[in-house]
């Protein structure tokens, strides 16, 4: 899959926003760093617009630094020798992309492709090399974000084996709550997935048809409604009880 060894040309670039004053600093791993290496910082980073469909980067291309996404929704895509392609991973506002590989020194464990406009800052190599020499905090930092990502991929894991498909879709629906979704005025939840049917039933370890049966399931049982990528669930307790009546 080593399509390209960089995806930032096909962008358009932008670079006017300050780390100092980027909302989503105070929330990762860039948190701890001084102002002189702020300024460092900023000199060194490129900071791109996408739009929907453009790849980040390639699976199995060389890491060349690390992304830190500013706004917007990418998906961590990973295919197989036979091409089969599955979403492992949405990554939203305040995230890094990339940091993995960089570490272990190798190429893209898969590919990163945008949902949403997105505004994206890639530091290089040597300039991520240099601030972790400058402040180990940071180190610190991704190697917690690595542990925590290590933890979820084993919840993931274990949902495949312990829970039937009616409520991993379920618990997918509440994963997705936090980013996708708002509550309207006569107080349910709208859930605006961004995921294809296609893809969700590949998160989920099933077929498609599967994934509609589910839903008409849902339905019926009043507990969700579909329409298109928009979800409304009327009640929330419902929702994590059938999560919970199975685990």
């Amino acid at each position: 899959m080593n399509k390209r060894s960089s995806a930032l040309s096909p962008v358009t670039r932008n670079s006017t926003l300050s780390c100092e004053t980027c909302g989503n600093r105070s929330e990762n791993e860039w948190c701890n760093l001084t102002p002189v290496e702020l300024q460092l910082l900023d000199q060194v980073k490129t900071t791109n617009i996408y739009e929907p469909g453009q790849v980040v980067f390639y699976q199995g291309n060389p890491c060349l630094g690390i992304f830190c996404v500013e706004s917007g929704t990418v998906a961590l895509r990973k295919t197989d020798a036979q091409g089969n392609s599955v979403i492992v991973r949405l990554v939203g506002g305040g995230e890094t992309l990339g940091y993995r590989a960089f570490f272990a020194g190798g190429s893209y464990a898969s590919s990163a492709e945008v949902m949403d406009s997105a505004r994206i800052c890639f530091i290089d190599r040597d300039a991520v090399g240099d601030l972790l020499n400058s402040n180990p905090v940071i180190g610190h930092r991704f190697l917690r974000h690595m542990a925590q990502d290590l933890e979820a991929s084993d919840q993931a894991q274990l949902n495949l084996a312990t829970l039937n498909v009616r409520a991993r879709l379920s618990h997918l629906l509440l994963t997705l709550r936090d980013r996708f979704s708002e509550v309207d005025d006569e107080g349910n939840l709208i859930v605006e997935l961004p995921l294809s049917r296609q893809d969700i039933a590949c998160m989920l370890g099933t077929r498609p048809e599967t994934v509609a049966r589910t839903i008409k399931g849902l339905e019926s049982d009043e507990v969700a409604v579909f329409s298109g990528r928009t979800v409304t669930v009327f009640d929330l307790d419902r929702l994590f009880d059938e999560v919970e009546l199975v685990s």
